[in-house]
């Protein structure tokens, strides 16, 4: 069964920090792609980062500087380290595991990340 599980979300001030957590389950770890991605009210969900296999990480522009995420392959799991939060992060965030040979992508059920001003 194939389950990917994010944790780690809830509410901070602005300037704090939060660390998310993503585990997969049922798949091939290392031969997926992870991304997080994250929602707010009334928008599109976008990216937010993503490591590939080999540990190449892109970051979307407004979280570089700020956010980090790891990978570790041996627990199946991905992080994201968010650093100096704004009240404009605040959103669910979710995880995307995607494998570079089928494509197929499983998403996580969400966490939110709630950031007061």
């Amino acid at each position: 069964q194939v389950q990917v599980v994010e944790s780690g979300g809830g509410l901070v001030q602005a300037g704090g920090s939060l660390r998310l957590s993503c585990e997969a389950s049922g798949i091939a770890f290392r031969v997926n792609v992870m991304g997080w991605y994250r929602q707010a009210p009334g928008k599109q969900r976008e990216l937010v980062a993503t490591i590939s296999t080999g540990g190449r990480i892109d970051y979307a522009d407004s979280v570089k500087g700020r956010f980090t995420t790891s990978r570790d392959n041996a627990k199946n799991t991905v992080y994201l380290q968010m650093n100096s939060l704004k009240p404009e992060d605040t959103a669910v965030y979710y995880c995307n595991a995607r494998n570079i040979y089928s494509q197929i992508q499983r998403w996580g059920q969400g966490t939110q990340v709630t950031v007061s001003s």
